[in-house]
């Protein structure tokens, strides 16, 4: 079973990690992980622009390292950036000096105090270790845009029937994720139109 919002036990267990942001202006947060990707990440940039509207990029270093121009378009255009590791590990399953080495290798190309863990899997160790330098983002709802078994529909049901103030929703600029999140990303922000949400880069 696919949970799209993060239950309060999740959050309570691990209170250092930042689920959601409290908000007192109708902030919402949208995040994009495992970028930048050509051909994805450049129409989420567009899409987001026509709204006026600013994300956060968890960025896979290999990917900065690949496409360092594409890089330089979220940034340049107002968005946050944030570390996603340089290659996608697995922190359940890497020891830590491997783990924490790939976050340094990433963090000299995305210079961000933001850190997503890849999967959502992380050690206590690893989050004692990384609170020091990073502020370890999380996420309140889960689009499952890249669950090969949820619709591009589903995937944004999985956004509207739980977004609120201060959320912290993620989404993908990968491929396998494409389709379903280039179908979503501009309903949800032409809902967020109607109730005068704004969309606001992770700042912190």
């Amino acid at each position: 079973m696919l949970i799209a919002r993060t239950p309060a036990l999740f959050k309570k267990v691990y209170y250092s990690l930042k689920w959601d942001l409290h908000s007192n202006d109708n902030a919402i947060y949208l995040t994009f992980d495992d970028g930048p990707t050509p051909g994805v990440t450049e129409k989420i940039l567009d899409i987001l622009k026509h709204y006026d509207a600013k994300g956060t990029f968890f960025c896979i270093g290999r990917n900065v390292e690949r496409n360092p121009s594409l890089f330089s378009s979220i940034v340049d255009q107002g968005h946050s950036a944030g570390n996603h590791t340089y290659s996608h590990l697995n922190g359940w399953v890497t020891k830590n000096r491997e783990y924490f080495h790939d976050i340094e290798t990433a963090g000299l190309l995305i210079k961000s105090s933001l850190f997503r863990p890849p999967y959502g899997k992380i050690r206590r160790s690893q989050i004692k270790y990384l609170c020091k330098s990073y502020r370890i983002i999380m996420w309140d709802i889960m689009s499952y845009d890249f669950a090969p078994d949820v619709s591009k529909e589903k995937c944004l049901n999985n956004v509207l029937d739980y977004i609120r103030p201060g959320s912290i929703i993620v989404f993908h600029d990968s491929l396998k994720a494409a389709d379903k999140v280039l179908y979503a990303l501009p309903l949800i922000l032409e809902y967020g139109k109607e109730f005068h949400f704004l969309f606001k880069p992770i700042v912190l």
